[in-house]
């Protein structure tokens, strides 16, 4: 198993290069970057003033020294090899937006995002299993067809439609939790159980509509899968022999059962950082995923680029992950 780690490992740095270069390429290529962004600005200012010189607002030597500073002056290959070399000494640049490093500016929101991931990641898995498990025992039980009606309606609902109704009915209607933030203004004066009561009151609906598209596929994975190893030959056998059902389904059915999950757990964590730009958009929550979607949107590269190197090593981690979860659930893989 050795062996087999180090060979994934050695194949993260092929598939991390070939990312980071194609989204590298994409943001020299596509019209609207920083300079021309400083440009537009520069030229509604210029219309602005009563005197109107109707010359550029910039000159060629000012616009050449902006290319120079944001590395805009350098053929694409350099310019990629440049960026990765301070990449490599854990410099991601500094943000066109707020002219901060990008690594501060992402350090800021880095917490909220892997709260709500390590949350989202935690709830869903220790529900949506034994949820799965009792579904597909009890199929075509009043249980079973109950819960698929909430299952279903949470996942045909959008997540952001979800957050909109429950910021609605339970803070502006019922007004039991806040409307908005992550944490209260007075935050610094609690205590250790005010800061969490505070901190799960606000956080209470974001989570639940994080949760609400991926709880309906997690819980039917499981059930589903669950159900076909029941149905198989093998479980058929160990009935006939005098089994019984309990001992059938922990035993054997079980461990088959949860190779899926195995490899969804180790997927999710690449992309539980990133969040939801929606779900925080509607509960004025500055997390990775709004970063990320205002970044693109006001074409800071840096900070584009910065997300991006961190969400790609986390979802390339993830899928080793996952092999190693498999394995331990499935004894029947070896990794040679």
């Amino acid at each position: 198993m050795g062996k087999y780690l180090f060979r994934r490992f050695l194949l993260m740095i092929p598939t991390f290069l070939g990312i980071t270069f194609m989204v590298f390429c994409i943001t020299r290529i596509v019209p609207g970057g920083p300079v021309e962004k400083i440009l537009a600005e520069a030229q509604m200012m210029n219309q602005g003033r009563a005197s109107g010189s109707g010359g550029a607002p910039l000159s060629e030597d000012q616009i050449n020294e902006l290319k120079a500073y944001y590395g805009l002056d350098k053929p694409m290959i350099e310019a990629y090899f440049i960026w990765l070399g301070k990449v490599l000494k854990l410099d991601l640049g500094v943000s066109s937006r707020y002219s901060d490093p990008v690594w501060d500016t992402i350090k800021d929101r880095l917490p909220i995002s892997a709260y709500f991931g390590i949350m989202t990641l935690l709830i869903t898995h220790l529900v949506c299993i034994p949820l799965g498990i009792v579904k597909a025992i009890k199929h075509n039980s009043t249980l079973d067809n109950i819960t698929s009606i909430g299952v279903f309606v949470g996942y045909a609902v959008p997540a952001y439609v979800v957050g909109i109704l429950l910021l609605v009915w339970f803070g502006s209607g019922l007004e039991w939790f806040p409307m908005g933030g992550f944490t209260g203004d007075d935050f610094e004066d609690l205590d250790f159980w005010g800061k969490t009561k505070d901190l799960m009151n606000h956080t209470a609906l974001p989570l639940a509509t994080y949760l609400a598209g991926d709880f309906a596929v997690k819980t039917f994975l499981m059930k589903n899968t669950l159900m076909d190893n029941l149905s198989a030959d093998y479980i058929r056998t160990a009935l006939a022999k005098g089994l019984s059902f309990p001992k059938a389904v922990w035993k054997h059915a079980m461990r088959n059962s949860l190779i899926p999950m195995a490899t969804h757990f180790g997927q999710s964590l690449g992309l539980f950082l990133m969040g939801s730009f929606l779900v925080e958009q509607i509960y004025n929550i500055d997390g990775m995923g709004l970063l990320g979607y205002e970044s693109i949107v006001e074409r800071d590269y840096p900070v584009v680029m910065g997300v991006l190197v961190i969400s790609s090593l986390l979802f390339l981690v993830g899928n080793i992950l996952g092999d190693i979860l498999v394995a331990l659930v499935d004894p029947r893989v070896r990794f040679q």
